[in-house]
């Protein structure tokens, strides 16, 4: 597929969210022709002028046959994401949005003879490392919500062969992301520490899977490209496995602001967050922080990703310590920090 860029069409499903921008820069730059597909359309110029941009839903057959006509391949990240124990009522919102939404574009683009869909999950349907190191062969445990949909939608990605018997389905499963744009656990542990409000919990020698935005926009460019990743898994992360100390030491060192020197024991945390947790809900009100999340902060993951450094060539920036000092100026730049 490389040797049509410039010439080539490809479509980005999920293009206005937060790590979108970042994909369809790094296509632009790449000479490829962008064309995005997003349920709402972009409050500011976030890629070049040429961008073709529709608005419409991933799970809306009219509005993806037409996205997908004249396209030769598609980066499909549209998706529900996951949230923390997700009411009832959403599961399925779930399965409609990222198993048959999946299953939708994967349909088109049989259809109009597209020759690479390339799918973003996640690391997370691994489950916890529990002391190993995991990799594309490892087993899958996915638990919530979020991650069956996931692991339903890979399926169905790298299981649609085209007419030539050849899959044009890749999978992408990603690290936990973090930048400037990208909301969650992550952005909330630095404005913490960016304001001296965060005392860590634990002995902080749980191991992270991280990559930072850019980085996984250009191996997306490189999956997409590489004539040799149809009918595959990449694992997608730094090529590191980070413990939880070393990312809140890189992220206080972004900030100018010294390292928290105590910790706080996770059992009894996790004790008194659950007697807050029970008190919130049996008054009807939403807990301010719950036992899953203790656990979350507490979890081990340590994925290896050096399938897509040797079979596509894909080379990481960042470390650990340039992403942090990155996403720091960017959001210095922009007043959030």
């Amino acid at each position: 597929m490389n040797n049509l860029r410039g010439q080539q069409r490809v479509l980005v499903t999920g293009a206005s969210g937060a790590v979108g921008p970042r994909v369809v820069q790094a296509l632009c730059a790449a000479g490829y022709r962008v064309r995005t597909l997003s349920l709402y359309g972009s409050s500011q110029r976030q890629w070049p002028d040429d961008v073709e941009m529709r608005i419409g839903d991933v799970t809306d057959r009219d509005a993806v046959h037409s996205a997908v006509q004249g396209v030769e391949a598609v980066v499909h990240m549209a998706a529900l994401l996951h949230i923390v124990n997700p009411p009832p009522s959403l599961h399925t919102k779930y399965k409609h949005v990222n198993v048959d939404g999946t299953y939708l574009v994967m349909q088109e683009s049989l259809r109009e003879g597209v020759r690479r869909v390339l799918f973003f999950s996640t690391i997370a349907i691994y489950g916890i490392s529990r002391g190993e190191i995991l990799n594309e062969d490892s087993p899958t445990y996915p638990k919530s919500f979020y991650e069956q949909t996931k692991h339903e939608a890979e399926y169905i990605v790298l299981h649609a062969p085209e007419s030539t018997g050849q899959h044009i389905g890749t999978v992408l499963r990603i690290g936990a992301i973090y930048g400037s744009r990208i909301k969650g656990n992550y952005r909330q542990l630095l404005k913490a520490l960016a304001k001296s409000r965060f005392i860590p919990i634990g002995h902080g020698r749980n191991r992270r899977t991280l990559i930072y935005d850019k980085d996984l926009a250009r191996a997306a460019v490189l999956a997409l490209q590489h004539p040799g990743a149809g009918g595959k898994i990449f694992n997608v992360s730094d090529g590191e496995f980070h413990t939880l100390n070393d990312i809140i030491a890189a992220m206080c060192k972004a900030l100018g602001r010294k390292t928290p020197r105590l910790s706080l024991p996770i059992r009894p945390v996790r004790l008194a967050v659950g007697i807050v947790e029970d008190a919130a809900r049996l008054v009807g009100r939403q807990p301010p922080i719950t036992r899953a999340a203790i656990d979350k902060y507490a979890e081990d993951i340590a994925v290896d990703s050096r399938r897509i450094q040797k079979e596509l060539g894909f080379v990481p920036k960042f470390d650990l310590a340039a992403g942090w000092e990155d996403t720091v100026q960017e959001m210095r730049r922009s007043g959030e920090l």
